[in-house]
């Protein structure tokens, strides 16, 4: 028989952020669950279903893969064996999942405080301790990364900040109020925190900025109850953007430092990339030339360095090549450098995705810094003008970075017609 690889189950890890090792090892605890026994499934295995060696897991490994989806296993590509002996429980957990999900999800509100979180529900749903698993984890990372898909094409704002942050809320109802393992609790946990930063990041896009330090607190106090090194690495990055913007660039460097003491920036190049860029970014800030362009030269090479196609977070799908240069030019344009940082916003617009309308009209918008520093006043003003569309300065940020280039632009060519007509067109805009 032709061998055949496993479309369905690498799409689903895809989409979940699992590596190889990470469903493994979520199998593995399922069967302790199902079973009482752990598995002993390893990312070898796991490689071997991908691949189309094995196409018909072993019933317990069937079993344990329906619990973690929450989806039939011929759905995620595999071949049953023979009927089952005894379909009950690979039937019954992803319905006790989807039942369980709803009844706690809507039950129960949760208030967040520094260093715990206290629940708040009705009697019912506290005394009923319904089982939460794995399938239940995965439907919320389903809905983050749906968050994130959002924000990537279109940006953040008050709305997906209050849907985050509701989702946050259901998550620590279903860790409250559930009845979980030990490590059903800290993806709760991570979960929890990823929707936070989300929030959070949200309301930086947004400037809302005294939001996004409400939402930090939260989510350090989860990520750290969770344990997940690539939320860690998230919350840091993001605590280190919102000390950028109100100014306190200092902090802004300790919380991007902070980074690369998570597992994931010691385990991963491409989140080791995501950490340097960030101290490039906030070493600039400080007029520190020097240790900005070494965390340059090191997030280039640790880029070079990682495997694009591993499985990871949606929070992290954003880091391509291009955004390296977006970053990168941001960093020169803060250094004094405009010709270097116009190279690379051209370099990061042209490798982005026609859908990417947010991301496009930022860099645009750089771009546009970068040429009216360099005295070309009519391209900047001609560069700019393609941002003001239906789609592109919705988001916070942006229209902030159009106000940097007015002032700008106002500055280096006070009398000019090109002057004149970009400042009427933004009045109107």
């Amino acid at each position: 028989m032709v061998r055949k690889r496993n479309a369905e189950l690498a799409n689903w890890m895809r989409e979940h952020g699992l590596s190889a090792g990470a469903l493994a090892e979520l199998v593995n605890d399922a069967m302790a669950d199902l079973s009482g026994q752990r598995g002993v499934v390893t990312d070898r295995t796991v490689y071997r279903w991908l691949s189309g060696e094995t196409r018909s897991p072993q019933d317990r490994q069937w079993e344990a893969l329906e619990a973690v989806s929450g989806l039939a296993a011929t759905d995620l590509g595999f071949v049953p064996r023979a009927r089952p002996a005894t379909p009950s429980a690979r039937q019954e957990d992803p319905v006790l999942g989807r039942r369980t999900f709803i009844s706690v999800a809507t039950g129960a509100a949760v208030a967040l405080t520094t260093g715990a979180a206290v629940a708040l529900t009705t009697g019912a749903a506290a005394t009923a301790r319904p089982t939460v698993g794995h399938s239940d984890v995965d439907r919320l990372r389903g809905l983050l990364a749906e968050l994130w898909l959002e924000d990537d094409q279109n940006g953040g704002g008050p709305v997906l900040e209050k849907r985050a942050a509701a989702l946050a809320a259901r998550t620590l109802s279903l860790q409250q109020h559930g009845s979980a393992s030990q490590r059903v609790r800290c993806r709760l946990y991570a979960v929890a925190a990823a929707f936070t930063g989300f929030a959070m990041f949200a309301a930086i896009d947004s400037r809302r900025l005294p939001e996004a330090q409400r939402y930090l607190e939260q989510a350090v106090t989860l990520a750290g109850l969770s344990g997940d090194g690539q939320v860690q690495h998230q919350t840091w990055r993001y605590a280190a953007m919102l000390a950028g913007q109100r100014g306190r660039y200092a902090d802004s460097l300790a919380a991007a430092e902070a980074c690369t003491a998570t597992r994931a920036h010691r385990t991963d190049p491409l989140y080791a990339s995501l950490t340097h860029s960030r101290i490039a970014l906030s070493a600039s800030s400080l007029g520190d030339k020097n240790r900005a362009l070494r965390a340059l030269e090191r997030a280039h090479a640790a880029y070079d360095r990682a495997d694009p196609a591993e499985a990871r977070p949606s929070s992290v799908a954003f880091y391509t090549q291009g955004e390296l240069h977006g970053l990168t030019g941001i960093t020169h344009y803060r250094l004094g450098e405009p010709e270097e940082a116009e190279y690379h916003a051209h370099q990061c617009i042209s490798d982005l995705r026609p859908d990417q309308h947010r991301n496009r009209a930022y860099y645009l918008s750089q771009a546009a810094l970068a040429q009216v520093a360099q005295g070309d006043v009519e391209q900047a003003v001609a560069t700019a003008t393609r941002v003001i569309t239906p789609t592109g300065a919705e988001t916070g940020r942006v229209p902030h970075l159009l106000g940097s280039f007015t002032s700008a632009l106002n500055q280096a060519a006070p009398t000019a017609t090109v002057t004149r007509h970009w400042n009427d067109r933004t009045r109107t805009a």
